[in-house]
């Protein structure tokens, strides 16, 4: 996030100070899959999460799919996480403690009742990347959660929590990151 706050920011000092000297600002290219800057990579820890391993890993597949900002990647043996996910016997739900950061519980008693696992960890995970619960609401909004009802599964986030998604991970053009939070979310 850095590296993209300074390169706009050397960018648009640039376009600035070829326009007072009268020459032509070129913006920069962008690099070889077409993307100008870097995503950011959140390290998750899934090794808490039990019989839902799987799950978690799709709901992050399903996020690195979806957007570009942000990358999901398991950690490696010792690596320090950014996200750690348990499974419970309670409801699912996520502690966010800053942007990207945070705990993520997949609970056994929503998947007892019948909620599909992956949508559970893809809505979880849409928490910690800083979307909040939209309820209620249709099983096209991943974010509408339980509210949807169990016989939906849709585990992709819709076109505007994509674009949220990207907003709070995009850098200075994109605007501000939401301001860090520790709340429990509940769904």
């Amino acid at each position: 996030m850095h590296v993209r706050t300074l390169t706009g920011c050397l960018a648009a000092a640039l376009v600035v100070f070829f326009s007072l000297a009268g020459g032509q600002a070129v913006a920069a290219p962008p690099d070889a899959e077409g993307a100008s800057l870097a995503a950011r990579v959140l390290v998750y820890d899934a090794s808490g999460s039990a019989e839902f391993r799987n799950a978690v890993d799709r709901g992050a597949a399903i996020w690195n799919e979806s957007v570009d900002a942000v990358e999901l990647r398991p950690a490696a043996a010792g690596q320090r996480a950014n996200i750690r996910v348990l499974a419970d016997n309670g409801w699912p739900r996520a502690l966010p403690t800053t942007l990207g950061n945070g705990t993520v519980y997949i609970g056994r008693q929503a998947v007892d009742q019948g909620y599909d696992t992956i949508r559970i960890s893809a809505h979880e995970l849409g928490h910690i990347l800083g979307l909040p619960d939209r309820k209620p609401g249709p099983c096209s909004s991943l974010m509408s959660g339980s509210t949807a009802g169990t016989a939906c599964t849709n585990p992709y986030p819709n076109a505007a929590e994509k674009t949220e998604v990207e907003g709070n991970f995009g850098g200075a053009l994109a605007g501000p990151a939401p301001v860090a939070r520790a709340e429990v979310i509940v769904d």
